[in-house]
């Protein structure tokens, strides 16, 4: 498992779990909005799993495990969580998404003008969270947020590395169309997460800090310990 030092003062009880991977955000026609994280390298090994926020306010989870259902819950909000299997197939700039009654298709276009600056960053600045934390009021101009405190106590920290923009797609619910891809709107509410308000792919890395009465080595030992 990968596990990354709080610094100075942090102490074990603050050692930060980091994900590296990718979150697509789009909304749709119909209003339901979706958010994936898609994660090569996890303390629960390779991983993705979705967001959904539909028309009616209905947040739920569709993670591809017990374990990992159980840890994204503690640490965003859903009204449902559904332990589904989750598939993504990656062919270039088209990605492919089925997760139970999920069907999503979506490309990306060139890296964006932000994407060019993000990823100009060198990574291990991207991904300190003293950068992470000095990012989030900029971001909140625009309409995203790179640190969070969920209601369990855990703090996220999320280091934008690149962004492509979402230029086409196809998300069916159930086999039903729910239309192109639109904005983002109204803002998903999830918590400690979000996603830009045009559809976009951003790379990112995300490192998760427990709360203050959990124990880390605790919530390492419900995951798989991999390098």
């Amino acid at each position: 498992m990968r596990r990354e030092p709080a610094g100075p003062g942090g102490g074990a009880r603050s050692a930060r779990l980091r994900f590296d991977g990718w979150i697509a955000g789009t909304g749709t026609a119909s209003g339901t909005r979706l958010v994936l994280g898609h994660w090569p390298r996890s303390p629960f090994g390779p991983f993705s799993d979705v967001m959904v926020e539909h028309a009616d306010g209905t947040r739920r989870l569709l993670a591809p495990t017990g374990e990992v259902a159980e840890f994204v819950a503690a640490t965003y909000a859903f009204d449902r969580v559904d332990v589904r299997p989750v598939a993504v197939v990656r062919t270039d700039t088209r990605w492919t998404v089925t997760a139970g009654p999920l069907s999503w298709r979506f490309t990306t276009g060139p890296r964006s003008p932000l994407g060019r600056l993000l990823h100009a960053v060198p990574t291990t600045a991207a991904t300190h969270p003293l950068w992470i934390r000095s990012a989030d009021v900029p971001a909140r101009l625009l309409g995203l947020r790179t640190y969070g405190v969920s209601r369990s106590g855990r703090r996220s920290f999320y280091g934008p590395r690149d962004l492509w923009p979402v230029t086409g797609g196809d998300v069916r619910w159930d086999g039903a169309g729910l239309g192109p891809p639109a904005r983002v709107t109204p803002p998903v509410r999830f918590g400690p997460v979000s996603v830009p308000r045009r559809p976009a792919l951003v790379r990112v890395t995300t490192l998760v800090e427990p709360a203050g009465d959990e124990d880390p080595a605790a919530v390492a030992a419900r995951s798989r310990d991999r390098p």
